[in-house]
């Protein structure tokens, strides 16, 4: 990178931390992604992309538990890591139409917390995806949501 090009604004790198695992960071840190802490993300051998947060302190409510704001802002960004694991976008290039969410249990503090992603159907302009939140054999939440791929002008 030349002293006149950008920096990249995404980080998608291999993480050092968790072989198998690509880092899904914004290389600014002040921008709102940065609240959910490290993101990784990988393709499973069925298909689906699971994307993986480590939920702290301060992703809790009073009752110790991650707060389901939190979970909701962790499955938004987990549709997209997993529509550019699946190759069908790159960063920023997508925004969300809906997601819809059904909480199943309460996610534990200082243990990973799991989005599986899964694609049902794209179309030239919509991805239509689905999953759920899991940690170890738990179900957290279910999830289904539409994003819209940006148009190059």
């Amino acid at each position: 990178m030349s002293a006149n090009e950008p920096a990249p604004a995404f980080i998608h790198q291999p993480d050092p931390d968790n072989p198998d695992w690509l880092i899904w960071q914004l290389s600014d840190p002040t921008r709102f992604n940065a609240t959910l802490g490290k993101l990784v993300v990988r393709l499973e051998p069925d298909g689906q992309a699971r994307v993986r947060m480590f939920p702290r302190h301060q992703h809790s409510n009073l009752a110790n538990n991650v707060h389901g704001g939190v979970t909701l802002a962790f499955i938004d960004v987990a549709l997209f890591a997993a529509s550019r694991m699946f190759g069908l976008i790159e960063a920023a290039s997508a925004v969300t139409l809906d997601l819809s969410t059904q909480f199943i249990g309460a996610g534990r503090v200082d243990e990973p917390l799991d989005a599986t992603v899964e694609l049902l159907r794209e179309t030239g302009r919509l991805l239509f995806l689905r999953g759920l939140v899991v940690q170890g054999d738990d179900r957290i939440a279910s999830f289904s949501g539409t994003l819209r791929k940006s148009v190059r002008r």
